[in-house]
């Protein structure tokens, strides 16, 4: 809907018929808008639906402004007409015709009545003075309500054609997860995933609600533009609804991959425990044979088998065997986690418990070191050395060995070996 250009003065003939065919040209685009708002899809749709909240306080607001456009688009009909009158008296009109269609065309000579509600038109005891338009203001003032009006029909239509849609697809996605949940045992009060469908499922239906009747309360319109219908719909709520399904879409293809490898995920566990007790086993008879080896306080105690984690374990099986998946799958999450942790802590157990005899062979491979280094040159018969060997050879190869003596007697052997080298120039 266009305006028309500013009016002159005084006009003469062709002035005239100029404005008279651009005002014509206006009268049928306005005309073609109304009518094109008439048929709108979303102005039928907002007509049939049950509204509410904001959609339907602001299309009553809007079905008034329509039937208002309508009221100035009859009263801008009639002036035309009468102008276009005047105007076909004669062929050449004088001054006074001029005069007479300069105001028409150009002066405040459209009233307008107040506007219709509801298509009825007011009481006459209530009737206020009309309005006084120019034609062109009166053009500029039905462009306000037409875009006004526009705007509400375009975004409300704007916001059924994206939302619903969407809103029924992932409902269908819905109900195919929550068949898939069902089919592993996920339900709602007996597994997370199973209240999260449920609650997802009331979101999606009180959101689809609200969609159908309430449009406008999830529309956005884009900042800065003053444009009917330019924004985009509000889809928060449908991408926080489509995100947590997608979570519990994932848990439940967990589950789904438990079933199918369940029977070797068990199988490995079977193993590390087993693995576990092997070497809580070897570390308890290396703890024997190093308290009667090793005269040493220090050796920590070993814990037995690890028994919580086998009943646990058979737990699993069960589940496994009465197709409890949902239960099964963090169990084994779990075990599968503190099996590894399980096998971590008993080799570090045999590691400490062995320590000590670790440190003897240590203790005894630097000795017969430095023994054969002295052999070599010919220091062997050295009787300090020989006797500072002799000395820590009894201390590492006794029963109980008495550690810290031992590496002492070590020491003095190499500090000793060290110096007789070094004296005889074999440093």
């Amino acid at each position: 809907m266009a305006v028309t250009g500013p009016p002159g003065p005084v006009m003469d003939r062709d002035e005239v018929d100029r404005a008279l065919a651009r005002l014509g040209a206006e009268h049928k685009a306005v005309e073609d808008s109304l009518l094109a708002l008439q048929d709108h899809a979303g102005r039928r749709l907002l007509e049939g639906a049950a509204l509410t909240g904001t959609t339907e306080e602001r299309w009553a607001a809007t079905e008034r402004t329509i039937a208002l456009l309508w009221t100035y688009f009859d009263a801008y009909t009639d002036a035309l007409r009468a102008a276009r009158e005047v105007r076909a008296r004669r062929r050449w009109p004088g001054s006074e015709e001029l005069a007479e269609l300069t105001e028409r065309l150009c002066g405040e000579s459209v009233a307008v009545p107040d506007a219709p509600v509801d298509g009825e038109p007011p009481e006459p005891s209530v009737r206020g003075p009309a309005e006084r338009f120019t034609l062109e203001g009166l053009v500029a003032r039905m462009n306000e309500l037409y875009a006004r009006s526009l705007d509400v029909v375009v975004s409300a239509d704007a916001v059924w054609s994206a939302l619903p849609a969407r809103i029924d697809l992932l409902a269908a996605e819905l109900h195919r997860t929550r068949s898939l949940a069902r089919s592993v045992g996920v339900r709602p009060g007996e597994h997370p995933a199973g209240d999260d469908l449920e609650a997802i499922t009331e979101e999606l239906t009180s959101l689809r609600a609200q969609v159908v009747s309430d449009p406008l309360a999830f529309w956005r319109p884009a900042p800065g533009s003053s444009a009917p219908g330019v924004g985009r719909p509000d889809t928060d709520r449908y991408d926080r609804a489509a995100r947590a399904l997608e979570d519990v879409r994932r848990e439940i293809e967990a589950v789904l991959q438990v079933r199918q490898d369940s029977e070797s995920r068990l199988l490995r566990l079977r193993d590390l425990l087993s693995r576990a007790d092997r070497t809580l086993a070897e570390a308890r008879t290396a703890r024997v044979e190093v308290l009667s080896k090793i005269a040493a306080s220090e050796v920590p105690a070993v814990s037995g088998p690890p028994t919580a984690l086998h009943e646990r374990l058979a737990t699993a099986a069960d589940h496994r065997r009465h197709a409890r998946w949902h239960r099964l799958s963090p169990l084994l999450e779990a075990l599968e986690r503190e099996a590894e942790e399980e096998l971590l802590r008993a080799r570090e157990s045999l590691a400490a418990v062995t320590a000590p005899l670790a440190v003897r062979a240590e203790l005894r491979g630097r000795l017969d070191a430095y023994r054969a280094k002295t052999a070599r040159y010919g220091l062997a018969d050295d009787p300090v050395l020989s006797e500072r060997y002799d000395a820590a050879r009894r201390m590492l190869w006794s029963a109980p060995c008495d550690l810290r003596a031992a590496e002492q007697a070590v020491l003095r052997y190499q500090r000793a070996a060290s110096e007789v080298l070094s004296t005889g120039g074999h440093g």
